[in-house]
């Protein structure tokens, strides 16, 4: 598979793990991915060794997130560090601090060889990780902390990131498919490594986020971006024109003209 090209994967058809593998191979060469899949399974051999099979399966879980978040000290991240390096598994698996995504990803793996059923949610905010069998209803776990969240605390959340007539529903919570997961953890990988100056591997992020929908104007606006990041003028101004074409209306859009202007003078300078 040459890089940057997912259109032959399946990732709503392969385990969510698969999918990350997939995409941090592509975006870096030094991923140690025999290591990750190594260490992931020596976690969940542990925990099966720490949790009693024949508990219920909510008790299991009660385990699991102890061990997970007490026990073992995984957590979100504090103190100075690099964003990326909380969605990076391989740091994650290292530090223990993590993204709502990656910590996300790795106690849905542990649980699903243990067989207890979780699945993830893209709320508004952030991941969260879902249990479902008790009852009809939902627990919701924050992957960043093992915390149970209510649907009063929720509901806060919504009306804090969409506004105050902002009201939670079903499909709020609603399970979220591999790949919409996937185009999430690239934008955020995208955001992380532009703002760390590491324009080659955003723009590998962002042509992979390109490959689910490749006239994306939002996605090819970014890509634009990092081109003029790279200094590669010509391509920058031909994705950041696209944008202005189809969003004129895009707040955005005003700033975008003023980049793209920066561009054209500095490409007539050049020559």
């Amino acid at each position: 598979m040459k890089r940057g090209s997912i259109t032959d994967f399946e990732f709503n058809s392969h385990p969510l793990s698969e999918g990350i593998y997939l995409i941090t191979r592509l975006i870096r060469d030094d991923f140690p991915e025999d290591q990750v899949r190594y260490e992931l399974d020596q976690l969940a051999e542990k925990a099966r060794g720490l949790i009693a099979e024949d508990l219920d399966a909510d008790l299991q879980l009660e385990q699991l997130l102890e061990l997970f978040y007490h026990t073992w000290g995984f957590g979100g991240a504090g103190g100075v560090y690099n964003l990326s390096d909380t969605l990076w598994l391989d740091k994650v698996l290292k530090t223990h601090q993590g993204a709502p995504s990656s910590l996300g990803l790795i106690l849905m793996y542990i649980a699903n060889r243990l067989g207890i059923p979780l699945y993830p949610v893209i709320f508004p905010t952030q991941l969260l990780i879902k249990a479902e069998w008790l009852d009809g209803d939902s627990w919701v776990i924050n992957p960043l902390n093992g915390e149970t969240l209510t649907s009063h605390i929720l509901d806060v959340w919504l009306k804090g990131h969409l506004g105050i007539s902002a009201k939670l529903t079903n499909d709020d919570l609603s399970d979220a498919e591999n790949s919409q997961i996937i185009i999430r953890l690239l934008g955020s990988l995208k955001g992380a490594l532009m703002q760390e100056n590491k324009p080659e591997l955003a723009l590998r992020a962002s042509e992979l986020a390109l490959s689910f929908d490749p006239e994306d104007p939002y996605e090819i606006r970014d890509r634009g971006l990092i081109y003029a990041q790279l200094e590669c003028n010509h391509i920058a101004a031909k994705d950041l024109n696209y944008f202005v074409e189809q969003c004129p209306e895009d707040p955005v859009t005003e700033i975008i003209k003023l980049q793209l202007n920066n561009i054209e003078q500095n490409t007539v300078t050049l020559h």
